[in-house]
């Protein structure tokens, strides 16, 4: 659709199984059937290089062969080629080819040398990275000498705009806005997708333009009045919904619950309800009353998977990331499964979970 967000293809090098058991041709063959599913419209390509060896390697003459076969078609949609991890190899290949390539599409590299730059360019939430990939990541940001490894949630400079929302705790905003328990970020995405997201296929699971988030937030951070009609695409107050608690300066459902959470596994089946509604009975007030608010809205948006295919495992694998997160590094893969199955609870059994607790000031959406 006109002003959606470009397709992303992937292309891990880490899968390649060693070439004397590939067919080079069919593999070029798979490569074209694939994008021209999508070269009439703009796509993203992003390149994950880690994982190359001598053992499945293609040859530069297949690389040649290949590079002449994809025609104008392919390239002229494409709008960028992202290369991941890039290494000398990499940037010998480049000089091999520049003069096969054209101004035009020379332009459209980027190299990226951590996940986390990637970050800022796409949609993280879309991409599946394979395990390596994320191990070598973590592997090179440990190596950057005396540099703390670079992260999405730094808070904004100090101190922050009175009107600030994104960045900001949420006691921080409670106080700028009136004492207002739910932040008014959260209250008007909800507002808008209860209204006209509810029926939309893969609602959290598509991105949104980087720039226009972008431009959003800063309005809202402005004290700036936000219409999402003016957008005609419901996934940007999706996107902005997830934004806004990804950039929280403590979790939304805090630090000490990521801790017990990782323990999650050890509990058995059958008690793992309790436990959760133990856990979020044990939030302070405020983190209790948002968290309430919240995930009253995911069970609702869980009731039409039918239509939407959000069901409450699908919805958890979206927001778990954003409402638990350790105090220090990033979620490793092992941390992802009990966050999931922790999140799925919550959504799927809320009436369960949030039902007996009543703090004074109640707020349901």
């Amino acid at each position: 659709p006109a002003g959606a967000a470009p397709t992303l293809i992937i292309f891990s090098s880490c899968c390649l199984p060693p070439s004397h058991q590939l067919n080079h041709r069919r593999l070029l063959e798979y490569l074209k059937f694939t994008l021209d599913q999508y070269v009439e419209m703009d796509y993203i390509l992003v390149y994950f290089h880690y994982g190359l060896r001598s053992s499945n390697k293609p040859s530069l003459k297949w690389l040649r062969e290949a590079y002449s076969e994809f025609d104008r078609k392919y390239k002229k949609n494409m709008k960028t080629l992202y290369v991941v991890h890039p290494t000398n190899f990499i940037r010998i290949v480049w000089n091999i080819f520049k003069p096969l390539i054209s101004h035009k599409f020379g332009k459209k590299l980027t190299y990226v040398n951590y996940l986390s730059e990637l970050g800022e360019h796409l949609n993280y939430e879309q991409l599946i990275i394979p395990p390596d990939v994320l191990r070598h990541d973590e592997k090179l940001r440990a190596a950057q000498k005396g540099e703390p490894p670079p992260s999405v949630k730094t808070p904004p400079a100090r101190p922050p705009l009175p009107t600030q929302q994104f960045g900001v705790s949420l006691q921080y905003i409670r106080e700028k806005n009136r004492e207002a328990m739910i932040p008014p970020v959260i209250t008007q995405t909800v507002t808008y997708l209860k209204e006209k997201g509810l029926m939309t296929e893969g609602i959290f699971r598509r991105s949104a333009r980087v720039q226009l988030i972008k431009d959003v937030q800063k309005l809202y951070n402005l004290g700036k009045a936000v219409n999402f009609d003016e957008f005609g695409d419901v996934h940007v107050p999706a996107v902005i919904l997830k934004t806004f608690l990804r950039e929280l300066p403590e979790p939304l459902l805090t630090f000490r619950v990521y801790n017990q959470v990782q323990d999650f596994l050890n509990v058995e089946s059958s008690l793992r309800i309790t436990r959760c509604k133990q856990l979020v009975e044990s939030l302070p007030e405020h983190n209790y009353i948002v968290a309430k608010y919240l995930l009253s809205f995911l069970h609702m948006v869980s009731q039409q998977s039918i239509v939407n295919k959000m069901s409450a495992s699908n919805l958890a694998c979206v927001f778990g990331v954003n409402l638990v997160w350790p105090r220090h590094g990033s979620i490793s893969l092992s941390a992802l499964t009990p966050i999931n199955i922790f999140t799925d609870i919550l959504i799927e059994h809320f009436h369960t979970v949030f039902g007996s607790r009543c703090p004074p000031a109640q707020v349901m959406p």
